[in-house]
């Protein structure tokens, strides 16, 4: 770890809804600010590219409506890697600004299978990888497929050791404490526009997690949120009741950057779109770590401890070689 001060920012910013190319160029632009205003990482919400299914808090999950937009979702998904991983390395580079985006990832070759998932970039435009959510949460179970071991872990930039999960995910206190054991130094949380109708408002349960992880890992937290826009709730229909039921305080909105102390360095923000920005002094990270490491000197492995499957489950395995072909079924078979 070098001791050095790192400016980090969260990308609070609604998609153009469910357009793929729109949406990449719109990201694009918002890497060349924040790398125009001295960051070098910057952090996207969840499934940014191009959008996050919240229309499943408003309609009937199996109705033609909700079905419809999830046609429009797996035909604006993202195939890794593709031209939009292209587009956004190389803005990444010219900017010189490390990125984890969300986007909604499709198999390739597919015509259904999607996945919840963020890409890793670093600040020279190189692609380091992509993490598949492990459990899709609520509506998202309608068009997501979870992810597998194979894709967890965070990657090594030019900045140090970065990681990154989605929304409930940093929850998880066995993903959190696989991280740590990385030793993890700028922790990157997606996270939609919003939870749902009900519940935790949204800005409190992004602070609470993002101050916990922050203390528990003794990393900065940068924490993105999406953004509703008016565009988005006229396509998804959503109704004048939970309109209002969305402008209540706290429902929207919520980006911050913690410290490993838990301070705020900035945030939270409201419902509007912007780049939030913190100066980030990697050397704290040493004092926070001398008092409690929980990877190392204030963990007990004779009491905790953690296995982590990093392989992915075969769907198809292919036993023994294609027979091969007869005499007859080749152009050199005998004229008779």
């Amino acid at each position: 770890m070098t001791d050095r001060t790192v400016r980090v920012a969260a990308a609070q910013a609604a998609p153009v809804f469910l357009d793929r190319a729109a949406t990449t160029e719109k990201a694009c632009g918002l890497i060349r600010e924040a790398g125009r205003k001295g960051a070098e990482l910057i952090v996207f919400p969840e499934g940014y590219i191009p959008a996050h299914p919240s229309w499943y808090h408003h309609h009937v999950a199996t109705g033609p409506f909700s079905t419809a937009l999830a046609v429009r979702l797996f035909e604006n998904s993202v195939e890794i890697p593709g031209p939009e991983t292209d587009r956004l390395c190389a803005a990444a580079r010219e900017a010189g600004c490390a990125v984890i985006m969300g986007v909604c990832e499709r198999l390739a070759g597919s015509n259904g299978t999607m996945f919840n998932t963020h890409v890793t970039i670093d600040a020279d435009g190189t692609f380091l990888g992509k993490h598949q959510k492990f459990m899709p949460t609520v509506g998202e179970r309608l068009v997501h497929t979870g992810g597998h071991g194979d894709t967890f872990g965070g990657h090594d930039t030019a900045l140090g050791r970065v990681s990154g999960l989605i929304c409930g995910e940093n929850l998880n206190p066995l993903a959190i404490f696989a991280l740590t054991s990385e030793h993890t130094l700028i922790h990157g949380m997606s996270w939609p526009a919003y939870f749902g109708l009900g519940g935790t408002p949204m800005q409190l349960l992004v602070q609470a997690n993002s101050q916990a992880f922050a203390l528990m890992s003794g990393a900065f937290v940068v924490s993105a949120c999406g953004v509703l826009d008016e565009p988005m709730i006229e396509t998804m229909q959503i109704s004048e009741a939970d309109r209002a039921t969305l402008a209540e305080p706290g429902r929207l909105g919520g980006s911050m950057i913690v410290a490993p102390s838990g301070a705020i360095l900035a945030g939270p923000m409201g419902p509007e779109e912007g780049l939030l920005l913190a100066d980030c002094d990697l050397s704290v990270i040493r004092r926070a770590k001398l008092a409690v490491d929980f990877a190392g000197h204030y963990n007990r492995p004779d009491i905790f401890s953690l296995h982590v499957n990093r392989r992915a489950p075969a769907a198809r395995v292919d036993h023994g070689a294609a027979p091969p072909a007869s005499p007859a079924d080749t152009d050199d078979a005998p004229i008779e």
